[in-house]
């Protein structure tokens, strides 16, 4: 019997939302972003399992660190 691992359990997996539209408008605008130039994430990436998300979506991911706190970066979502 094989077990399905879910990605968003591991302690490794930094914690993944999908912004709305109107979040998304505005952090582009905040941070000075082109939405065209965002690195992009795979919607088979199980990151994103659950997380219903969609092409053309903005995803933003929150990593931990002992030494920096926490911070924020953000993947487009594309097909695969």
């Amino acid at each position: 019997m094989s077990k399905k691992i879910n990605a968003l359990e591991h302690n490794r997996v930094p914690d993944h939302q999908v912004l709305d539209e109107e979040e998304a408008k505005k952090v582009l605008k905040e941070r000075g972003l082109v939405d065209k130039k965002l690195p992009s994430i795979k919607k088979s990436d199980p990151a994103l399992d659950g997380l219903e998300a969609e092409v053309g979506d903005l995803v933003e991911i929150t990593r931990s660190s002992s030494t920096a706190g926490t911070h924020k970066y953000y993947r487009r979502v594309i097909k695969d």
